[in-house]
């Protein structure tokens, strides 16, 4: 399964660190140890649905637990059949991305 997060907390950090409360999300994100990677409109995480549902509700938690006076979020799934080609976002991205000697 692909999970796409976009966490938008009010306000999203402090004077002090502008995003301190999108950073504590991306930090649960980090922690658990699952293929992910950030991007400025939001955040894919890839792994086992049994991982990834209770990851989303930490991670929207995780913005609240910060300091965030409240929490709007957004998800996106994709998961494939069982047994059917595997639905990954390598797959998915590859064909878009610059060769490497583009870069």
């Amino acid at each position: 399964m692909i999970a796409e997060i976009q966490v938008l907390p009010t306000p999203s950090g402090t004077p002090e660190q502008a995003y301190a409360h999108v950073d504590a999300a991306i930090a649960v994100i980090q922690a658990a140890g699952l293929a992910y990677e950030v991007g400025p409109l939001g955040t894919w995480v890839e792994g086992p649905p049994d991982a990834l549902w209770p990851l989303m509700r930490a991670v929207h938690d995780a913005a609240l637990h910060a300091g965030a006076r409240s929490v709007v979020t957004i998800l996106k799934l994709a998961e494939g059949a069982e047994g059917g080609d595997a639905l990954t976002a390598e797959r998915l991205i590859a064909p878009h991305r610059p060769p490497a000697d583009a870069q």
